[in-house]
């Protein structure tokens, strides 16, 4: 619960699913009125009962705010997950959060399901018992499958009440799909007899039989009947229209909403059970079952995803995303109609350059620091003047230590909008199947080809951060690469490679033309000496030290170099001081000599030559100028010992 109003927690996937969508429209209706507010979290693809799989996107289920929801529902059959589910289940009952089970059973779970088994025997009997089918055939699903090896058993049943003995031939695996659907069918019709009923456990194995049956010439219902499961729409678009079991989602959106509100009034609850409905169609020779011409109408225009100008222009976002030099114009590009009432949240730490975020080893990660980045209430004229801007949002210094949708420089936001009568939507951002923060969607209205642009739009914001940060960490290492190219490594001053290039750009801009140029020649005293009384690890620092103090005497625009040896020169473009920067230099050195407490002193000899720069200027020629400069101080020492 959150400023009085109670939060419902649904965890599901592919929202923009008709059957889904609708059951999310009935369920949040039902709960309108009773202070509380649905917050869904969704993943956009399904996981298909791969337990071993670690999809990024379920990380979604992770930033719920168990402590403060008061309810979590959980859609088993549309997760296909036990693992999520039960990561989901743990992490509710260790806060103490009643969790309900849609289309599915856990342990200390209040269940809400259809009876399957009451539903598949009513279609068996009308094929055997009605029809008097003889030679019945069941298409199952995936072997030793809970689901598949149910409607074995109730094919079994059914067919020995009615004198029909069981035997392997009767039985084919099609997995719940199609192809293996269709490989079992070729094997069926090289048989000299074949079976006068196919009995399918789901829709899309019925579609693919009858389609198969077609393609062989094989007329039904006239030479085979075939029956389905599950209620798909396409079953009353197909030819024949098939006969089913209607086990359409929606049917259990009221059973949720009232279990939801005894909970939250205090009431005891109960697992609750729906027979589904037997649809008799044209495909096991029954009259066509006419959906009313206004379902029928608003189930196509539900189903119609649309807009593919949609997802060229998020192509666009992404490109343009990823093109950014900044993290603020990374951000700012999200803004367009299409991510409009959406808010984006992301972890900080995928911002730092030095490392690719997606690359990083999982017991090498920094712990999430989530902030929202960027509003798309932003985009139109600041209509929330009390929340930081934009630029705020991204360079909020403060860290948060928490994973949740309701934590951080976002929290007062969201909890905003759970004053609105509609659901609020969450799908995680992932990258390279690593999760880097959320969206939160916040539409005012049911309308099914918003829920279906959350998905892209959530692709589209994935993909353009994950590339903006490889693109980022790809130009971070190319600098690295470019300054060693051009840098000494012991000093850091320019080599003679890098020297030479960032000469050529001063001689391809007039700027400099007619302007003075001074050449300033360092050489280091009595190195040899060092090298051979305290090794060359310590003729290396005096190298190091001498080229400091003179980078630190040039104006900052200046080419500091070391061309070789102990030899280390500036070029300094315009109006310069030389007496002052030599000065400066050897102060730094005294600076040093005082502060270092080594045995030997550090000092250099400089000399300095100055003229005009033009595209006519000879470089070698001024550094050997400023090269006699030099020896003529060195020499002058020379003497004074």
């Amino acid at each position: 619960m959150v400023n009085g109003k109670k939060l419902i927690g649904l965890c599901s996937s592919r929202i923009y699913d008709p059957q889904i969508h609708g059951y999310i429209k009935d369920l949040n209706e039902k709960l309108q009125g009773e202070n509380c507010s649905l917050l869904i979290f969704a993943i956009n693809s399904d996981i298909y009962w791969e337990e071993d799989a670690a999809p990024a996107e379920t990380y979604v289920f992770d930033i719920m705010p168990y402590e403060e929801l008061d309810c979590v529902i959980i859609m088993d059959e549309k997760i296909k997950s036990h693992k999520v589910a039960n990561r989901i289940i743990e992490r509710s009952k260790a806060c103490n959060v009643p969790v309900i089970v849609v289309d599915g059973s856990y342990e200390g779970t209040i269940s809400i399901s259809f009876d399957y088994a009451s539903g598949f025997e009513k279609v068996v009997r009308h094929l055997i018992e009605d029809h008097h089918a003889k030679r019945p055939h069941i298409m199952a699903g995936l072997p030793n499958n809970f689901f598949s090896d149910q409607r074995i058993d109730i094919f079994k049943k059914v067919i020995a009440e009615n004198g029909i003995s069981f035997d392997d031939s009767m039985l084919s695996y099609g997995h719940f799909w199609a192809d293996p659907t269709r490989e079992a069918m070729q094997e069926i019709l090289k048989r000299d007899e074949l079976p006068d009923a196919i009995i399918c456990a789901n829709d899309i194995m019925a579609l693919n039989v009858c389609d198969m049956l077609d393609a062989a010439g094989i007329s039904v219902p006239d030479r085979v009947l075939v029956s389905g499961f599950d209620g798909l729409d396409e079953v009353f678009h197909s030819k024949p229209r098939l006969t089913t079991v209607s086990c359409d989602t929606i049917q259990l959106a009221a059973a949720t909403g009232d279990t939801v509100l005894k909970i939250i009034h205090g009431e005891s609850v109960t697992d609750t059970y729906i027979i589904p409905e037997l649809i008799t169609n044209e495909s096991c020779g029954c009259p066509t079952y006419e959906l009313p011409q206004q379902n029928i109408l608003t189930r196509l225009n539900s189903s119609f995803y649309r807009h593919q100008d949609d997802t060229r222009i998020l192509y666009s976002i992404s490109s343009r995303m990823e093109t950014s030099e900044t993290p603020w114009d990374m951000a700012a590009s999200i803004h367009c109609h299409q991510a409009k009432n959406s808010l984006c949240v992301v972890d900080r730490n995928c911002f730092l350059p030095e490392k690719n975020y997606f690359l990083i080893p999982e017991d090498e990660m920094q712990p999430r620091d989530l902030h929202m980045i960027n509003e798309s209430e932003y985009a139109e004229e600041h209509r929330f003047e009390h929340l930081p801007l934009p630029e705020d949002l991204f360079y909020d210094e403060s860290i948060n230590k928490k994973e949740s949708i309701l934590s951080g420089n976002y929290r007062d936001r969201i909890i905003e909008l759970t004053n609105s009568d509609y659901p609020l939507i969450f799908n995680a951002l992932d990258y390279m199947n690593r999760p880097f923060g959320f969206n939160c969607y916040y539409y005012a209205n049911y309308t099914v080809t918003n829920y279906s642009r959350a998905a892209i739009v959530t692709n589209a914001v994935s993909m353009g951060v994950g590339s903006y940060v490889n693109l980022t960490h790809q130009r971070f290492l190319l600098q690295k690469m470019d300054c060693m190219y051009k840098h000494d490594a012991l000093t850091g001053l320019y080599n003679r490679t890098g020297f030479l290039f960032e000469l050529r750009k001063k001689l391809e801009d007039p700027e400099y033309y007619g302007k003075d140029i001074t050449a300033i020649m360092s050489d280091l005293d009595d190195l040899k000496y060092i090298n051979d009384n305290y090794g060359h690890a310590e003729g290396d620092m005096a190298i190091q030290a001498a080229a400091e103090a003179l980078l630190s005497a040039c104006p900052e625009h200046a080419l500091c170099v070391r061309y070789g040896g102990d030899e280390v020169f500036a070029v300094v473009f315009g109006e310069c001081d030389t007496q002052a920067i030599i000065k400066a230099a050897e102060d730094a050195l005294n600076s040093f000599n005082r502060d270092s407490g080594l045995p030997y002193v550090v000092s250099t000899s400089i000399g300095a030559y100055t003229t005009t720069f033009s595209e006519d200027f000879d470089v070698a020629q001024a550094l050997r100028s400023a090269d006699q400069e030099m020896y003529k101080v060195k020499n002058n020492k020379k003497k004074q010992l």
